[in-house]
């Protein structure tokens, strides 16, 4: 079974735009490399030929990943929204109930997760012990570093 890939309707017209982006400008940038790396005569010793089929290698790699996403993506539906409680697309407070430290979370899908920017998957031990949880609940992060307990502050989600 292929794999479902969570994204929110955001990140779906990003990686649109970017495959047109590749598709198009990149490409005739890149054909335009090869082009010019073919005139300067012999291909097995040119390095500006090697340099620029590489670079087209990565392109149509990027170009297949981001269809194959697309042609997989599930987008994230409000499921909590109605009731209050943490789900994908959710901004979250949470305090750590040991330090007193307060952090704000974006709880995404798996090919939005950034943790330096905040945001978490749902299949993260963070986003697995969050979702579902109303404000005021405490959970446990069963995280590979030990265990710490968080205590939900707020839930709210960007329209």
């Amino acid at each position: 079974m292929a794999k479902e890939y969570k994204i929110t309707s955001l990140r779906l017209a990003d990686l649109e735009k970017e495959l047109n982006y590749l598709k198009t400008t990149r490409e005739r940038e890149v054909a335009a490399m090869i082009a010019e790396a073919r005139s300067y005569g012999d291909l097995s010793e040119n390095s500006e030929y090697d340099a620029a089929k590489n670079e087209q290698a990565k392109l149509y790699g990027r170009i297949a990943e981001i269809e194959d996403i697309l042609s997989h993506a599930v987008i994230i539906e409000d499921e909590n929204e109605a009731n209050g409680r943490v789900g994908l697309g959710c901004t979250v407070t949470v305090l750590d109930v040991s330090t007193g430290i307060e952090t704000e979370y974006r709880i995404t899908g798996s090919q939005e997760a950034n943790p330096m920017e905040h945001k978490l998957s749902d299949d993260s031990p963070f986003g697995r012990a969050i979702v579902g949880k109303a404000v005021g609940e405490t959970f446990t992060v069963n995280a590979p570093s030990g265990a710490f307990d968080m205590k939900v502050l707020s839930v709210t989600r960007e329209g």
